[in-house]
């Protein structure tokens, strides 16, 4: 039957492990998924929002064990953890509040006496989860899924089971009926036959590309809906008119907050030349001066990465990105201690071509692109297979707002770093997926749009 297990990035040790479902208990969750699934549906939708405001309850009164608990099984900072935890709490007070809202008839004047669109679930819903952000990437679609009177299973990535089994915790403490949401300790290679199960009726991932893909073809063989949030480059344009010392605070942020291991995180920093030695010379300082640490300590800027084969990968993106040509102004390298840390990195003269530039690098490493002036700066933001998210510096704000209309991506912002609210929709384009979550466009992934007409 095997297991998964908690390993403590910190010092690389296990400390937890979890008894992986066999076929039996993985046949009993589809059927009661699907079991559930008629009796949750026909709730009304005030009554399942009243359950996701008490998930809110149960998610704060718990805020402090569960923030420890991804700290342990991930590497994030402990106060990042907390403020993810609050998040998730948030979201459910949202979709409590206006949820409700974005599930109500739509009146269509025809030529019928009454024509209508109604927004009816669909059934279990397979969520396949990373585990950077091991509560909210789940909650975030499991929270409107579930509003709109769908069921879910949560496969989650196997190195935070503790988070993943917390998680239906929480939804059974909100008093959730036993298989509304389900957690499904599986390895990946049981992803594809549940994918390919009649009883699930959609199937959303956030992971790699390549995990995407594979998704995405076992879903389209079966005709199931599907939504990928997959992996980004985002960048971070910096106009020469901008407020330097405002954009590298924040640059900083983007780049190194959850230790970088972030999809939105700003990876490629595309400045005009005009600023560009002294943006490179500001953030160089800022980069040294961070803290790297125990993610429990609160004094830490920067715990370690997830897994040690992520660090490798990192370090191979970086050496490779060197010999190529980029100039390294500090870090580059595994540092000397127990664990998974890796230096904070400032990569200058990056170009296309690059892994550093074509690759996502998903750890503490930041490289710096050299624009000629702002129509070079959106070709190079826009040269990249990716599409998740990106962000304009600039004093004047129509000004950023003509160039984050022209960035290929998802989500642009202007004078703010890139990050997921649950107001609005969140979602890429190109080889960061499709789909999206959050807001009433989110709600509406996993429903069908059903066309009453009636003479």
């Amino acid at each position: 039957m095997g297991e998964l297990v908690s390993v403590n990035p910190v010092d690389g040790r296990q400390f937890a492990s979890f008894p992986a479902f066999d076929e039996v208990q993985i046949e009993a969750a589809l059927q009661l998924a699907q079991k559930r699934f008629q009796d949750w549906r026909r709730r009304s939708v005030t009554d399942r929002a009243e359950r996701l405001g008490q998930l809110a309850v149960a998610l704060r009164g718990a805020s402090e064990r569960l923030a420890q608990l991804a700290t342990r099984e991930m590497g994030k900072r402990l106060s990042e953890a907390r403020a993810e935890v609050e998040k998730c709490a948030s979201a459910c007070d949202y979709f409590a509040a206006r949820g409700p809202d974005f599930l109500v008839d739509e009146m269509i004047a025809s030529d019928a006496g009454r024509s209508l669109v109604a927004w009816q679930p669909l059934g279990p819903i397979l969520l396949v989860m990373p585990w950077n952000f091991p509560f909210w990437q789940a909650l975030r679609q499991a929270v409107p899924a579930t509003l709109a009177g769908n069921t879910v299973l949560l496969k989650h990535a196997s190195n935070v089971p503790g988070c993943a089994a917390a998680l239906e915790e929480m939804f059974l403490e909100a008093g959730f009926p036993r298989g509304v949401f389900a957690n499904l300790p599986v390895g990946s290679d049981r992803v594809a036959p549940i994918i390919a199960d009649a009883r699930v009726r959609g199937v959303s991932l956030t992971g790699s590309e390549s995990a995407g893909r594979a998704v995405a073809a076992t879903a389209g063989k079966a005709l199931k809906k599907t939504v990928l949030e997959l992996g980004g480059s985002d960048a971070f344009v910096v106009l020469a008119d901008a407020d330097l010392d405002e954009t590298v605070t924040q640059a900083l942020r983007a780049r190194f907050q959850n230790n970088g291991e972030t999809c939105i995180a700003a990876k490629r920093f595309i400045v005009e030349a005009p600023v560009a030695d002294a943006f490179v010379e500001r953030f160089w300082k800022r980069i040294e001066g961070l803290r790297v640490g125990d993610p429990m300590d609160e004094t830490t800027d920067l715990g370690p990465l997830a897994r040690e084969d992520l660090l490798k990968d990192l370090d191979d993106q970086v050496r490779r990105s060197i010999e190529s040509g980029a100039r390294c102004i500090t870090g580059g390298r595994r540092l000397e201690r127990e664990g998974f840390f890796y230096a904070p990195t400032l990569l200058d003269r990056v170009r296309p071509g690059m892994a550093a530039f074509d690759e996502e690098t998903f750890g503490p490493v930041a490289a710096v692109i050299r624009a000629a002036d702002a129509d070079d700066a959106v070709g190079l933001a826009n040269a990249s297979r990716y599409g998740l998210g990106g962000s304009v510096w600039t004093r004047d704000r129509a000004r950023g707002e003509d160039v984050a209309r022209r960035l290929e991506c998802g989500c642009a912002f202007v004078n703010g770093i890139v990050k997921s609210d649950p107001r609005l929709p969140f979602g890429g384009v190109k080889d960061s997926g499709y789909g999206r979550e959050l807001s009433a466009l989110g709600i509406r992934e996993f429903v069908n749009a059903k066309t009453v007409w009636v003479r």
